[in-house]
């Protein structure tokens, strides 16, 4: 396996930034669709930005759903941020017709009151003890929000109008509403434990 953290190319996504936080502490990285480099990788990281549809027609077009799911199988630590946090359910009423990875049972579903998205700093607050985060302020930029069938799998918690799933965590996959890349100390701190 690669030691090198792997971030998935599906042509969207926040890359940049995300990058800038990865070298900022020392790791070595590449951003790559090439799927024996995605099966290699001892860690992956899905960057989401943008709308599920799309996302999930180019996972397709690329044949790289099953890369990721093989990857999540063979024991790879997942990371999923926003979107990437979103297409790991089976469908989302932002695309109703469109078939999420599948890889836990529950939808994303859309904020019926208050602005959206949510843009801007939000509170998270933990919900297990087994989790790489901490409670505190991270930076958003949401408009749906994830329903997992599985309680358990929910990590941390926030409000925006309603209380909803702002991450989950099972075994090796890590995903998270809000975008660690952008938040600060907070951020910095997520990564250190993630990188472990």
């Amino acid at each position: 396996m690669s030691n090198k953290i792997i971030i998935i190319d599906y042509g969207a996504g926040n890359t940049k930034s995300l990058g800038n936080m990865l070298e900022f502490l020392g790791y070595e990285y590449e951003i790559t669709s090439e799927k024996e480099k995605i099966l290699a990788a001892k860690k992956i990281i899905f960057p989401g930005q943008g709308h599920f549809e799309q996302a999930m027609k180019k996972l397709n077009a690329q044949n790289l759903a099953p890369t990721i799911k093989n990857a999540i199988n063979n024991g790879a630590d997942f990371l999923g941020i926003c979107l990437g946090l979103q297409v790991l359910f089976e469908k989302s009423e932002e695309a109703p017709n469109i078939e999420g990875l599948g890889i836990f049972k529950g939808e994303v579903k859309k904020f019926q009151i208050g602005k959206t998205p949510q843009i801007g700093w939000n509170k998270i607050k933990t919900t297990n003890s087994n989790t790489y985060l901490n409670d505190d302020y991270f930076y958003f930029v949401n408009s749906y929000y994830v329903l997992p069938e599985d309680k358990s799998i929910i990590s941390s918690v926030t409000n925006y109008h309603i209380d909803f799933c702002s991450s989950i965590q099972k075994d090796n996959v890590c995903a998270l509403q809000f975008h660690p890349e952008k938040s600060s100390d907070a951020g910095i701190k997520f990564f250190k434990n993630w990188l472990i």
